[in-house]
């Protein structure tokens, strides 16, 4: 099998990176694929089991990966919620650049596709010399990107996309995340998706709206995604 990373990055932070890599990870599995999620960088709580660990939320919520230690998945993990170059010198700690990525080559030759999830946007810093844009081009990843579905994601969205570009990277999609208690207009998500596509030239495949049951998320919630990752899940599957 083919290995692929798809790095889920974001806007911004809080626009449902991890619900969208939960989303990506699901369907791997009922493809019938063995996918593998990788949280680089947690900030924001003390362990990988903690109640607000990104790690922990997804193996909850993946039958084939309950009983399994979320700790797996997190390279580093760091107390405050900050930028994880900040969080790590709140605690004494120097992130190695080079950790990371052998995390990486390592979990990638094991299970495919590798699910790979940052922290904030592109231009989060993780050392005073390496962004997550960095780790993207570096590892080869194809990124996914979350962002949100109402004001202000047409500016973001259009942001990200030009920074990837400036390094030559080409994004695989863009999902637009409604997970709020109030749902976003319509119009406005009409209007927001009109103006990305027509600006940046690339398609938003859907609007991922309201969860309630994330084991069991209803099957319209993975429309969005199926058009972007089936393109991918054959890829991996050759060679």
């Amino acid at each position: 099998m083919k290995s692929l990373k798809l790095f889920i990055t974001g806007t911004d932070t809080g626009v449902g990176k991890t619900v969208l890599s939960l989303l990506c990870m699901q369907y791997f599995y009922n493809s019938g694929f063995t996918p593998f999620y990788l949280k680089p960088v947690q900030t924001g709580c003390l362990t990988a089991c903690d109640p607000y660990s990104d790690a922990r939320f997804i193996y909850q919520h993946v039958p084939a990966l309950h009983g399994q230690d979320p700790g797996n998945s997190v390279v580093y993990c760091l107390k405050n919620a900050k930028a994880p170059l900040f969080a790590a010198q709140d605690e004494g700690v120097e992130i190695d650049w080079a950790k990371i990525m052998e995390e990486i080559d390592a979990k990638s030759t094991v299970d495919s596709p590798l699910i790979i999830e940052g922290a904030g946007g592109l231009f989060v810093p993780v050392t005073e010399k390496l962004m997550l844009i960095d780790l993207i081009k570096m590892t080869g990843a194809t990124p996914l990107i979350a962002a949100r579905a109402g004001l202000g994601t047409i500016n973001h969205t259009l942001l990200t996309i030009e920074a990837l570009r400036h390094r030559d990277i080409t994004p695989a999609g863009i999902i637009l995340l409604d997970g709020g208690r109030e749902a976003t207009p319509r119009k406005m998500i009409e209007e927001n998706s009109t103006a990305i596509e027509k600006i940046s030239g690339i398609k938003v495949a859907g609007i991922v709206g309201r969860i309630d049951d994330f084991s069991q998320p209803h099957p319209e919630c993975y429309a969005p995604l199926s058009a972007v990752l089936l393109n991918i899940a054959q890829s991996c599957s050759k060679g």
